[in-house]
């Protein structure tokens, strides 16, 4: 029997491997800030402008680097990107050496479990607005 694609070194999966490891969770999507005394990663329930809250997936993926030139690619030469990634991610989970999680749709084959878990920022996170103080939307939420 083959071994599914996510349990492969995550070097060695195509891009169309790669892609399918996300759960469609948003987390990624929020605005995060970051300690610079300790290093941590704060986030903010504050979306980025690009994110469709109620669907948990970005409405201009394709461009989204020129859209909003911060937005970092998620990659596996890009390692600094895991330590920012929620713990819940697939892509942090796996290279962590983890498993994946009942409700990623990997392993349970439905799509909504990842809103079902409580894990997407569906419920909670709002989109970004000019002028907004990331500060004042800190939220352990997402940890």
């Amino acid at each position: 029997m083959k071994k599914p694609f996510w349990k492969k070194p995550l070097q060695t999966l195509s891009p169309e491997e790669w892609e399918a490891l996300c759960d469609g969770c948003g987390r990624c999507c929020l605005e995060k800030l970051e300690d610079d005394d300790t290093g941590e990663v704060l986030y903010t329930k504050v979306a980025c402008k690009l994110l469709d809250i109620k669907r948990c997936r970005c409405m201009q993926y394709a461009k989204r680097h020129q859209v909003v030139p911060e937005c970092l690619p998620v990659t596996i030469t890009n390692e600094k990107m895991f330590s920012w990634l929620p713990p819940t991610c697939a892509y942090r989970l796996l290279y962590e050496g983890k498993e994946l999680p009942a409700w990623h749709y990997l392993q349970c084959g439905k799509r909504s479990e990842v809103h079902k878990a409580g894990i997407s920022v569906r419920h909670f996170a709002i989109l970004q607005e000019d002028g907004m103080e990331l500060e004042d939307y800190i939220t352990n939420q997402v940890v």
